[in-house]
């Protein structure tokens, strides 16, 4: 019998003048346009705060500085009953980056 695992990821909510910065991406499930917060997985000897800052930069193309922890979630997903262990951080914009290449999957990025 093979160990309950859950996936462990991070989120950054981003905020600067009551706005924040989000990724549009293509659903992996269904195909549509969707607005998410910069998140991904955890990678093998990486710190949690490390990840967060990755993955913005991976998706946002901007530099943040982490304020806090904003939440811890375990959330399973219907579709295909995977249990995600999430921890979300809160952040300050930087600035973006020149020249930053942007994941395959996201479409765009916006403050909104």
């Amino acid at each position: 019998m093979t160990a309950w695992q859950p996936h462990v990821t991070v989120a950054t909510v981003i905020a600067r003048g009551g706005r924040y910065l989000l990724v549009e991406e293509r659903d992996k499930h269904s195909g549509e346009l969707v607005f998410n917060q910069p998140a991904g997985h955890l990678e093998q000897g990486e710190t949690l705060a490390a990840a967060a800052l990755r993955e913005t930069l991976e998706e946002t193309g901007w530099e943040v500085r982490l304020q806090g922890i904003l939440g811890v979630a375990l959330y399973t997903a219907p579709g295909n009953d995977i249990t995600y262990y999430r921890t979300t951080f809160l952040a300050a914009p930087i600035g973006p980056v020149a020249d930053a290449i942007l994941d395959a999957d996201i479409h765009a990025v916006h403050w909104l």
